[in-house]
């Protein structure tokens, strides 16, 4: 499990490499975002199906139609979950209800151009993934030991 994850935090790492020292707009294009997306097991889902925005403000935001994650959670094995920044986490927690055994881990540093902390500590904050990820592999063996014994 720990080689996985190495493997995983180097491909992140490469991926932080390699993001900054390109522009967002030719970084990758559709197809090798997702495809980047699909090999790491990583899932994205607006929480806002439709809402009234003035320009890119978050604060303006009114008359939401949230997104059924239903669907997803229902049909994947999905675990844990973060969302891009404190608008998500608000919105979130307003209109999504998590089956048992879905754990929300809380909102990460807006990957949004407005939000203008520096990438160096946007990446330090994302990798709380690794964390939790790592945590659940280590949970998963000990369960594993102890079912053996």
């Amino acid at each position: 499990m720990k080689v996985a994850l190495a493997k995983h935090k180097a491909k992140l790492e490469k991926f932080a490499k390699e993001y900054q020292s390109k522009s967002c707009d030719n970084y990758l294009n559709v197809e090798e975002k997702r495809a980047f997306l699909l090999d790491n097991g990583i899932a994205l889902w607006d929480v806002i199906a439709s809402c009234e925005i003035e320009g890119s403000s978050d604060s303006s935001i009114k008359n939401v139609v949230a997104n059924d994650i239903s669907c997803i959670l229902n049909s994947a094995d999905i675990r844990k979950i973060f969302v891009n920044g404190k608008t998500a986490e608000k919105l979130f927690r307003k209109y999504v209800t998590l089956p048992e055994g879905v754990t929300f881990h809380g909102a990460l540093a807006s990957t949004s151009p407005a939000y203008t902390m520096p990438f160096e500590k946007k990446k330090e904050d994302w990798s709380r993934i690794l964390a939790v990820l790592n945590r659940g592999k280590e949970e998963e063996s000990c369960l594993r030991e102890t079912r053996l014994d």
